[in-house]
């Protein structure tokens, strides 16, 4: 039976899966843009590609480099989703 517990404890889990693959990818390109921001403020350099083109790489970079991890994470909530939602309709 479905109880506004087991549906709090499934968005929960969602929502955590969500927030530390969104960490992962957002946090490096953060990163990377301060960086330039540093860069730029200290040089007088105003190029708005120069701010955009590094934090496009850091982010493709971490999509090749975490892809694996993302795509088992969510694997693993959606088999367990499911699982859970076997048990608790039949």
């Amino acid at each position: 039976m479905l109880t506004p517990d087991t549906a709090v404890n499934i968005v929960s889990n969602a929502i955590h899966v969500i927030v530390l693959v969104v960490c992962v990818l957002v946090v490096p390109s953060l990163l990377g843009g301060l960086l330039v921001s540093i860069f730029q403020a200290a040089t007088q350099i105003n190029e708005q590609m120069l701010s955009f083109l590094p934090r496009l790489l850091i982010t493709l970079g971490m999509l090749v480099f975490a892809g694996h991890w993302i795509l088992r994470t969510f694997s693993d909530l959606f088999i367990e989703t499911f699982t859970q939602a076997g048990r608790l309709v039949g």
